[in-house]
């Protein structure tokens, strides 16, 4: 109970500090004077007193946190954050809370998933405040507690373990891990800030620049089109996109390497990088060949562009699109669909299994296979070169049981509500990998939209449990974590 107590007196004033984040929208609200100006003004202003009440309720728990109260601080911030944020949506848009809470949910897991329609008529700040959700959750809003409120009095390790994906929990980039968030902000916040002068020479506006920069950095996918990127059909809009994409899908630990560096080196070093630019440019080339054959495009330089597009998109998790690939013969959809559960590294902003433990499981199934031939074989499992204990094979192979779980469970739950089987399966693995439009009623020329609010409620949580990777949210439910 204290224990709870104390995560409600943390996650109070960090509601007080995410208010500081509809200032952003309030002044875009003001300088395209869209008529959003008081909505988001109450709304700031109903997150700071929320944030007020839960530190004054209390106010005699402050006290620091256990390593385990991580979990459930990152589950809690995560859910608070995306039901607070759904208020200007609720207030300006008329959305419900159902349909807001997945717009929001989706925006600050950086899924891209949405239910809204019109957006190109949307109020600027509206969409805005959509993609900021996005480039906010792209890191992790505990990441950017712990580097900017040092006063928080938790400990930053247990969050940044609960909140940070694959193996960068345990490398540190400098000897605090306020620094190392801070570090990881700016590396961030750098190449946003050069996606964004890239996309508005490439021809887009400031304000759309700034937007889908928020979305490609976070591999997020919300655009402020209908027709996402269909709507400028330009090769070199794509191109800049492509780039960023590929970038934000890789380890942001070695893009701090590469710029210590001054050196492409660690880049070519990083076995994950390497697995991400050869998975993409594979595949890339083989399904545009493969379309071609079929005669989905007259040339296959076309093809290329389509299929590079959308595949790099949907693979890295983003979720961007420029076609309808619902229409493509099945086999390049299904394959993207796979792609963006393996795709992008561990410590980018993608989702998925991450390629290091794709790259574990390749090197465990090729260990056992040699172990059937040569039963005393006691070669371990190296990934780059180095050895990785088995501890950590253990570890990936359970986490591909539950990931795999999740996903039949899921699929299985959303059936059960009626929906057919490829819907049903596409949206729950673009909800788990955070990876955006699925396939059938949810695909890329529709939207979440038309789901009943049952089965918006199950991708809801399916967006967190991906968000999370599995283990810090099935772990609030395990007796094991509440006992003593």
């Amino acid at each position: 109970m204290y224990s709870v107590l104390s995560v409600a007196n943390v996650l109070g004033r960090l509601l007080m500090v995410f208010s500081l984040t509809y200032l952003l929208p309030i002044a875009c609200a003001m300088i395209y004077g869209d008529g959003t100006l008081l909505t988001f003004v109450f709304s700031m202003i109903a997150c700071v007193l929320t944030g007020l009440l839960l530190v004054g309720l209390t106010r005699r728990h402050r006290t620091e946190l256990k390593a385990r109260d991580g979990f459930m601080l990152v589950t809690m911030a995560w859910t608070l954050t995306a039901a607070i944020a759904t208020v200007p949506l609720m207030l300006h848009q008329q959305l419900s809370f159902t349909h807001a809470f997945f717009e929001t949910m989706s925006g600050l897991t950086t899924t891209g998933a949405t239910v809204m329609v019109g957006l190109d008529q949307v109020a600027p700040s509206i969409n805005l405040w959509r993609h900021a959700l996005c480039w906010l959750g792209g890191m992790g809003i505990i990441v950017l507690a712990v580097a900017i409120l040092p006063f928080l009095g938790v400990g930053g390790m247990q969050l940044m373990r609960a909140e940070v994906p694959g193996p960068i929990k345990d490398t540190k980039l400098t000897a605090r891990i306020g620094d190392t968030a801070t570090l990881l902000w700016v590396i961030y916040a750098s190449l946003t800030l050069a996606c964004i002068l890239a996309l508005r020479l490439a021809g887009m506006s400031w304000f759309d620049a700034v937007c889908h920069a928020f979305a490609a950095l976070s591999l997020a996918g919300f655009s402020t089109r209908d027709a996402s990127l269909g709507a400028w059909d330009s090769p070199l809009i794509e191109v800049v996109l492509i780039f960023f994409m590929v970038l934000a899908a890789i380890n942001f630990a070695t893009h701090y390497s590469v710029w210590r560096h001054r050196s492409l080196r660690p880049m070519w070093r990083d076995p994950e990088a390497k697995g991400v630019i050869g998975v993409l440019l594979l595949s890339c080339v083989g399904c545009a060949a493969y379309l071609w054959f079929n005669d989905v495009y007259a040339s296959y330089w076309t093809a290329l562009r389509y299929v590079s597009f959308n595949l790099v998109s949907i693979a890295t998790d983003c979720g961007f699109v420029n076609t309808d690939y619902n229409l493509w013969p099945i086999f390049v959809p299904l394959l993207m669909l796979f792609l963006s559960s393996v795709t992008a590294s561990s410590g980018s902003t993608g989702g998925g299994i991450k390629m290091i433990r794709t790259l574990i499981l390749v090197r465990q199934s090729s260990r056992e296979v040699s172990r059937l031939i040569h039963p005393t074989l006691a070669a371990p499992v190296t990934v780059g070169g180095s050895p990785i204990p088995n501890s950590v094979v253990f570890a990936v192979l359970g986490f591909i049981f539950l990931y795999s779980m999740s996903i039949i469970g899921m699929t299985f739950l959303l059936i059960l509500g009626g929906l057919d089987f490829l819907s049903a399966f596409s949206a729950v693995i673009a909800c788990i990998n955070n990876a955006g439009p699925g396939l059938g009623v949810v695909g890329p020329a529709s939207n979440f939209g038309v789901l009943t609010d049952y089965e918006i409620w199950v991708l809801s949580v399916t967006m967190l449990l991906g968000r999370l990777e599995v283990f810090s949210l099935v772990i609030l439910f395990t007796p094991q974590f509440w006992r003593k």
